[in-house]
């Protein structure tokens, strides 16, 4: 498997597409905490494929699109007792709306 994000309908992964709500203020301290947590936990869990931070550019959100093997290798990871632990810690910066996706349609021009 690639180790860079795909987006294709035949790709064999799941997406998991996760909307952060946070105070403009604090918006880069929540992507530093994403990227920390992405390199130092999550890259390292069974399953994962790959990552992106997206940071709004009026500051309220952030968006990160990240890849997994299966749904399974998802759910695995957020039994995992440090991977959830570090999870925690963007609670107390925003308001979290994941939710796991396929990809139905891709465009290209």
């Amino acid at each position: 498997m690639s180790a860079e994000s795909t987006i294709s309908v035949s790709a064999p992964v799941v997406t998991l597409i996760n909307v952060f709500t946070v105070e403009p203020a604090q918006q880069q301290e929540l992507v530093q905490l994403l990227v920390t947590v992405t390199e130092e936990v999550m890259q390292h869990q069974p399953g994962f494929v790959s990552a992106n931070i997206h940071a709004s550019t009026d500051g309220e959100r952030v968006v990160t699109y990240a890849q997994w093997e299966s749904e399974q290798a998802f759910h695995s990871m957020m039994q995992d007792p440090y991977a959830r632990e570090h999870m925690t810690a963007t609670r107390r910066l925003a308001h979290a709306e994941p939710h796991l996706y396929r990809v139905a349609s891709v465009h290209h021009r």
